[in-house]
Order: structure tokens, then sequence, then C-alpha cells
């Protein structure tokens, strides 16, 4: 009796064009999503370089009904630019548009409260 060996044919795994750039899109895709993420969501979570207002630089005033930003900052410091008084009363309380309402806390910057 003889005995009769099988052997499967072995095969080498070759990967066409399109494999390649399957492979390399799955191997690629878990850092495009890390660094999606760290953009859409890094940026709200940073603080800001600047450095705040330093103590007793500023005195906070209540906004009256039907005042803005420019007639406080012509009656605060009616010597200087209102343009310029409303552009760092602006920063100073980091206000969008200039828009103020009655009842709301501002801060004055002191160089103008304290002017003759």
């Amino acid at each position: 009796m003889s005995s009769i060996t099988l052997t499967a044919p072995t095969t080498r795994l070759r990967l066409t064009a399109r494999g390649r750039r399957v492979v390399a899109f799955l191997a690629a895709l878990p850092v495009v999503v890390a660094l999606a993420i760290a953009v859409v969501g890094g940026g709200s979570a940073l603080a800001s370089s600047e450095s705040g207002a330093p103590s007793g630089s500023f005195a906070e005033i209540t906004v009256m009904s039907g005042e803005t930003l420019w007639s406080i900052a012509e009656d605060v410091a009616p010597q200087a630019d209102p343009r310029d008084v409303v552009a760092q009363i602006s920063r100073l309380n980091a206000l969008d548009g200039g828009a103020v309402s009655a009842g709301q806390r501002i801060a004055i910057p002191t160089e103008y409260l304290a002017a003759p």
C-alpha cells in the first residue's frame, strides 16, 4: 500500500493597488479622527494669553435705561475721543457688538474716572 500525501498549495497574499489604498486609509483613520476632535473641541478649552486687568484699574457702573456705550463714554471722559473710550470699555468687558442693556454692570477704566 502506498500512502498519498496531499499538500495544499501555498499562496502568497497579494495586495492590489486598491487594497493598498484601503489599508493606508484604515491605518490613517484614527489619526485623522483624533486631529479633527482636537481642532473642533480643543479651541474652546484654550485660555486666553491676555492678562486680566490689574486690581484697582477699573470701577464698575450700572447701565441705566436708554444709555449706550457712546453716551457712557461721553459722560465719563468728556475730554477723550469717545471712540477710544468705547473701544477700551468693550475690550475690558469683552463686549461683542458694543451693545449694553439696562441694569448691566460694566467696568470703566479708572484713568477716565479720575480725570477732572
